[in-house]
């Protein structure tokens, strides 16, 4: 049961050990989800209705099905997580339960529990809960979650320009108020009524169906119109830089972990990590290419943020995946490579050089000696395993032969 589990979490969370298991259920979870949202939308419309009937029901019976089910599994594996392990079985699942992608993961079998319990009166509350189903892509596209993760950073911002806003479009009502009802007292007899006017006139929608006819309206008008350029300017412009400046950070600290983990830097500083982060350089390579070959210098080491890597060892032949590194060692010892590296799928590789490293180490000498010491304490106790590979490089591979498929299980028993 505890490997069953494992495995379960592996594939739900996608943290690399079943890959393949993993990129299925996402993919179908995906095109269940457009699948729910598209019959929510249709439903609503008779034209529609004749089509869809029965069958969509069906559909939407055995989606709301698969996500309970999801829901639970998740629920059941959530004490997995390194952020809640210490919390225990119970406190573990309570704290999940109260974070937003589980809340969102129970709005989307509600529908299930609804459609079977209440009467067909709450029909109109089950069509929004289908249509919030859609929130669950946020748990897949790590774009959306950057967005959503920038509109919370700057919601003071957005708040204050939202407040401007109001203020302008009250002000362009009162005015155009003053300036229009004594002719058009039935068109603009309050500032409430203008208020349409105002919203529709800022958000340069402009209906036509009240307009100002006096001299003075036109130019408040005007000028109103010109603003709303500006104003509707200003929150979007807030989101793109929150947006553009959460997606650099994102891919930052994914840098930076990668670097952590390797065990010549695992001692250094935040600031010195930092540092040799920024001296990747991005890599592509497609499926089949030869990365390194074996007998050439060791000088670089890599690591894979996308795809996977085969290494030819001499007796076997390993795979390595997204996260892993490999050449650690090529960094100081530049030796002759033992294993020739090709790409197995299409990759993104972060390149750390040799010689950039060193550049960095002659300009921060406290650096260096801290680099030079963990060197020389792996070489002495002996973790050399393949040449220009070393133990740790080789745990994370996974070993098999050249015709066997690329996920052996779904769970291990």
């Amino acid at each position: 049961m505890g490997r069953f589990k494992t495995s379960l979490f592996s594939v739900l969370e996608n943290t690399g050990r079943h890959r393949a298991a993993a990129r299925v259920l996402r993919s179908l979870l995906i095109a269940l989800i457009v699948i729910n949202v598209g019959l929510a939308v249709l439903g609503t419309e008779p034209l529609f209705q004749p089509f869809i009937g029965k069958v969509g029901d069906v559909i939407q019976v055995a989606s709301g099905f698969v996500f309970l089910v999801e829901y639970l599994a998740r629920l059941y594996v959530a004490d997995l997580h390194p952020p809640l392990r210490r919390y225990g079985p119970l406190g573990s699942r309570l704290r999940y339960a109260l974070q937003a992608d589980a809340i969102i993961d129970l709005l989307a079998a509600l529908p299930l529990v609804m459609v079977l319990f209440l009467p067909s009166s709450a029909v109109t509350v089950i069509v929004i809960l289908r249509l919030l189903r859609f929130l669950k892509l946020a748990r897949y596209s790590p774009a959306l979650r950057s967005l959503l993760s920038a509109i919370g950073s700057e919601r003071h911002a957005l708040i204050g320009s939202t407040v401007i806003i109001l203020g302008v479009v009250l002000m362009a009502a009162t005015l155009m108020f003053l300036v229009e009802h004594p002719g058009q007292p039935e068109v603009f007899s309050s500032i409430p009524v203008a208020l349409w006017w105002a919203i529709a006139t800022v958000t340069t929608v402009g209906y036509g169906d009240v307009v100002p006819v006096s001299g003075a309206g036109k130019f408040v008008g005007g000028v109103v119109m010109l603003m709303g350029y500006g104003l509707i300017a200003l929150p979007v412009g807030i989101v793109a830089s929150a947006f553009s400046r959460e997606i650099h950070s994102r891919d930052f600290v994914v840098t930076w972990s990668m670097v952590a983990r390797v065990p010549l830097f695992e001692d250094l500083t935040a600031a010195d990590i930092a540092e040799v982060a920024k001296l990747l350089r991005a890599q592509r390579v497609r499926a089949g290419d030869t990365i390194a070959s074996r007998e050439s210098e060791a000088d670089a080491m890599y690591f894979i943020s996308d795809g996977e890597v085969e290494i030819e060892l001499p007796h076997e032949t390993i795979y390595m995946g997204e996260g892993n590194y490999f050449g650690e060692m090529a960094l100081l010892h530049r030796r002759t490579r033992t294993a020739t590296i090709r790409a197995f799928h299409d990759c993104e590789l972060l390149v750390l050089e040799a010689d950039a490293l060193t550049d960095l180490m002659g300009r921060k000498p406290e650096l260096a000696s801290r680099i030079l010491a963990e060197a020389d304490q792996r070489l002495s106790s002996a973790l050399q395993a393949e040449g220009d590979l070393v133990k740790e490089e080789l745990a994370q591979a996974e070993t098999r032969r050249r015709d066997e498929p690329e996920e052996k299980e779904l769970f291990d028993t």
